[in-house]
């Protein structure tokens, strides 16, 4: 009975063995094939990044009151540079992700002209086009936070084309419209405390 105990347990192990061989050679396979996954382009150092900045306030600090619905509530004055080539026009999003009801659009944008490189405070470029925002109206509607701290995204798309887009359109209708239109994207954040 020993005899047999030893020769039925020996090929046990060989295949125990062989099982655990094969799965180190799957998972050697596995992390080569990952590691030999191209990585993204990167854009060409020579190119200044895309950038949206404003002279009122720096990204992730407070926005001065006389851009809210405390004060004037007039749009703050922003610069761009360093667009991607080849952008034919520009929109532009202002949004408060943090809002109690789910995203909230302040500002909508399109039809900016290559050429811009500095929307003054409380002024559009002449023929740019604008949109309905939440609170119903066209043109900027400043912060107004209902309670806590909140953030606002100024997103600038660079845009591979014109839109053929009516003033007063919503969100949803310029986000249709620039689908595969992108060539790059800039933001600034600011906040905003009740």
């Amino acid at each position: 009975m020993i005899p047999c105990l030893v020769s039925c347990f020996v090929p046990v192990r060989w295949l125990a063995l062989a099982g655990l061989g094969i799965l180190l050679l799957w998972l050697s396979a596995s992390v080569s094939c990952a590691a030999r996954q191209p990585k993204p382009a990167e854009p060409p150092s020579s190119s200044p990044a895309f950038a949206l900045t404003s002279t009122a306030f720096a990204d992730t600090q407070p926005i001065p009151a006389q851009y809210t619905c405390k004060g004037a509530d007039t749009s703050p004055p922003l610069a761009i540079s360093g667009l991607p080539v080849g952008t034919k026009s520009m929109a532009l999003v202002v949004d408060d992700p943090d809002a109690p009801l789910g995203t909230w659009e302040h500002w909508l944008l399109w039809n900016i002209p290559p050429s811009t490189t500095v929307i003054p405070a409380g002024s559009v470029p002449a023929g740019v086009v604008s949109g309905t925002n939440d609170f119903k109206k066209t043109g900027y509607g400043g912060p107004c936070p209902p309670f806590g701290t909140h953030r606002y995204f100024f997103k600038l798309y660079a845009l591979d084309a014109t839109l053929s887009l009516a003033a007063g359109a919503k969100i949803k209708a310029l986000n249709k419209a620039m689908d595969g239109h992108v060539l790059g994207q800039a933001k600034l954040m600011g906040t905003v405390a009740h």
